[in-house]
């Protein structure tokens, strides 16, 4: 999940190519019928950017259930599709607003069965207006039924850009995905575009030419000849994030199984819709499945769709948290840390993401940073502190402190991803992950991991049945924290989440004492206790009021900090990262060296 298009997206890690035996390149555009094809053109500002302030129509409904249609025609890199669309009213409406690209032609729109006259609805911009033919009243409902085409908004580096992939498998089939996280469901389907905007109930029906399969989000319900060899699949999801409804085609053979779990005594159906020709890898990530999602159980609670699937499918692009349907496009690499870190992370979103949503873009990080954090987290759990501490270490070298990591008011995803401008970027999955460990030493593991599930499901004691998805906020976790610890760590997340620079830990020597001090971008209190190292005795600093001192006689070895507990501004990490920006193609080579390594090649 995610945003940081250029930087990172939908997960986290460290990115590798995608092999070349996985991918040929799409089929070569062909013109629309007005002349024009405009998939790979810019998008406008509305519908490029996600969330934001609702329009009074908008907030006004509630999304009870969406009926999706999607005809997919590889060969013209375009889709047919029908949206109807079922909304609980609120407040009086006299006008539906749903966001949609322009570039996907509404052709006929029905308000409660009554076809509208083509002037009842306009869509210049994204914001696709229909007039009502009478006001909706509060308490009452409407439905849409709204008939689209056109050549969706093509991704030129999925997942970091939204949009669909047309590729061709190895042996010249088409190999379709969305990955639409940052810009939003408006890429595909007619929606409301916001976080706390999830469908209750969502029907998907996919139809895809002959020798082809379309996995989907939830329960299979059902395959139907749809004439000339073409098949329909029928998927019925609940409440998916509207980020993680995905469209995915393909020569795909399945892998089923069922997770047995020990803590929860329930079972649930797992499978795997993988490229045929490529069995053996998928047979040997598939079995790594279950222990993922038990270590999850195990630390945060129960998985949140065991009614529906723990589901992967493989994808022309690296990665997404489609909502039981994860896309997975790594090329089955082989990874020291025992697993593969993308599968674990996109695994990981359907507790943070799927069953927990952030109710704004501002609190992304509720996605991001929890998720990467949980990379590290198993890395712990299967092979100990070593491995555990590689992964924080890579994870600090990444951190930018241009913006706060939960701005305190909301954002856009557009506005979120722009670190020029003060927006956060990367930071919600770096930052986001070190604020986590931090956090995990300063209260405890019991605490610690109580605060997770109390967000995930708005519960202590989560079990299959007893929970709903839910929204939530930054400040929501915040109340979590401080209720669990009885303490006020307000001062905590204001360093950390709301101010964009790290706390600076200022260092004095007066004679055998070492004086430490607090330094923070906001110029309020932060008492964060400090250990300190002197010979081979630790000592714990309170820094109540912010100080701190120890004794620390002339020659003793000092290490503050020793067990990389606490997050704080770094000068060699900063002057690492400057470093980097001058030499963006590794540093400069002197010319001895350059000689050198040439009379190598030659007497090679």
């Amino acid at each position: 999940m995610a945003i940081c298009r250029g930087v990172h997206h939908c997960f986290s890690g460290w990115p590798r190519p995608l092999g070349a035996a996985l991918l040929l390149a799409g089929t070569a555009l062909l013109a629309s019928c007005s002349g024009q094809d405009r998939s790979e053109q810019p998008l406008p500002p509305r519908t490029l950017a996600s969330g934001g302030p609702k329009p009074a129509e908008q907030a006004a409904l509630d999304f009870r259930h969406a009926d999706l249609s999607f005809r997919v025609k590889p060969d013209s890199r375009s889709i047919e599709g029908v949206a109807k669309l079922d909304f609980g009213v609120k407040a009086p409406v006299g006008e539906l607003l749903l966001d949609l690209d322009p570039e996907l032609e509404v052709s006929a729109v029905r308000i409660d069965g009554q076809a509208l006259p083509n002037s009842a609805w306009r869509n210049p911009d994204g914001l696709l207006r229909i007039r009502l033919p009478h006001k909706a009243p509060a308490g009452g409902h409407v439905t849409a039924e709204i008939r689209y085409a056109g050549k969706p908004h093509v991704a030129k580096k999925a997942p970091w850009d939204g949009g669909f992939v047309w590729a061709r498998t190895a042996d010249g089939k088409p190999w379709v995905g969305s990955a639409v996280q940052p810009e939003g469901c408006d890429l595909i389907w007619p929606c409301i575009d916001h976080p706390d905007a999830e469908p209750a109930w969502v029907d998907l029906h996919i139809t895809v030419p002959p020798g082809l399969s379309a996995p989907g989000n939830g329960v299979l319900r059902g395959i139907t000849d749809a004439g000339k060899g073409w098949r329909t699949f029928h998927w019925h999801a609940r409440q998916p994030d509207t980020y993680a409804i995905a469209i995915t085609v393909g020569p795909y053979a399945v892998l089923r199984a069922r997770y047995h779990s020990v803590r929860y005594d329930n079972d649930v159906p797992m499978e795997f819709w993988y490229l045929q020709g490529h069995r053996t890898q998928a047979q040997r990530l598939f079995t790594t499945i279950p222990r993922m999602v038990a270590f999850n159980e195990s630390i945060i609670g129960t998985y949140p769709w065991g009614d529906q699937k723990i589901g992967m499918v493989e994808t022309p692009f690296q990665g997404m948290e489609h909502q039981t349907i994860n896309a997975y496009g790594d090329g089955y690499p082989i990874d020291p840390w025992g697993f593969d870190w993308l599968l674990q992370h996109e695994f990981g979103h359907e507790w943070f993401g799927n069953q927990l949503t952030n109710r704004d873009w501002a609190d992304m990080w509720l996605h991001e940073g929890f998720t990467q954090y949980l990379q590290p987290l198993y890395s712990q759990y299967l092979k100990g502190d070593a491995d555990y501490y590689a992964w924080m270490h890579q994870a600090r070298l990444r951190i930018h402190n241009k913006g706060p990591t939960a701005p305190p008011a909301p954002m856009t995803s557009a506005a979120l991803d722009d670190m020029k401008h003060g927006g956060p970027g990367e930071d919600i999955y770096f930052k986001g992950a070190w604020v986590l460990h931090t956090l995990r030493g300063l209260i405890g593991d019991k605490a610690f991991f109580q605060s997770l599930t109390e967000l995930v499901y708005g519960r202590p004691d989560p079990k299959p049945g007893n929970f709903t998805p839910r929204y939530a906020t930054t400040d929501d976790y915040i109340t979590i924290v401080n209720r669990i610890t009885g303490r006020n760590l307000g001062w905590f997340f204001d360093a950390y989440l709301r101010t964009a620079t790290l706390p600076v830990l200022e260092q004095k020597r007066v004679g055998d004492t070492l004086r430490l001090r607090w330094k923070t971008g906001h110029g309020k209190p932060f008492p964060m206790p400090i250990e300190v190292k002197v010979g081979d005795r630790i000592e714990t600093l309170p820094m109540a009021d912010g100080t701190g001192e120890v004794t620390a006689p002339a020659g003793a070895l000092v290490t503050i900090d020793p067990h990389s507990k606490v997050l704080r501004a770094d000068p060699d990490v900063e002057a690492y990262l400057a470093y980097r920006k001058a030499h963006p193609k590794g540093p400069p080579v002197p010319p001895a060296q350059q000689q050198a390594s040439a009379s190598s090649r030659t007497n090679d």
